[in-house]
């Protein structure tokens, strides 16, 4: 019960502000072209997913190379380039985001 809940939460807040819109006179534009609304949607789940999934990787990454590293400080090398490629994953997420935006 307590899914289905938080489900519903979350699919009103995400298409929430869809259902109370109205039509705007000039919208949002960007160089002369209206965006539409399902455009900061897109930008705003690639953004904020990405962002999530960064943060869980580099955690369990991070806990994993702090015990080694107590057990081998000569490993700390080795740990830092896997804590860079999870963080990579928030920055390709920005970089979709800006596509969806501007393409």
């Amino acid at each position: 019960m307590k899914r289905k809940v938080v489900f519903l939460a979350v699919v009103l807040m995400a298409f929430g502000a869809a259902l109370f819109a109205q039509e705007a006179e000039a919208g949002a534009e960007v160089a002369g072209a209206a965006i539409p609304a399902w455009k900061f949607i897109a930008a705003a789940l690639a953004v904020g997913l990405s962002c999530i999934a960064g943060g869980i990787a580099v955690g369990q990454i991070g806990a994993a190379a702090m015990g080694a590293i107590s057990e081998n400080p000569e490993l700390s090398g080795k740990a830092l380039p896997f804590m860079g490629l999870a963080e990579g994953i928030c920055l390709w997420g920005f970089l979709v985001a800006l596509l969806i935006l501007f393409l």
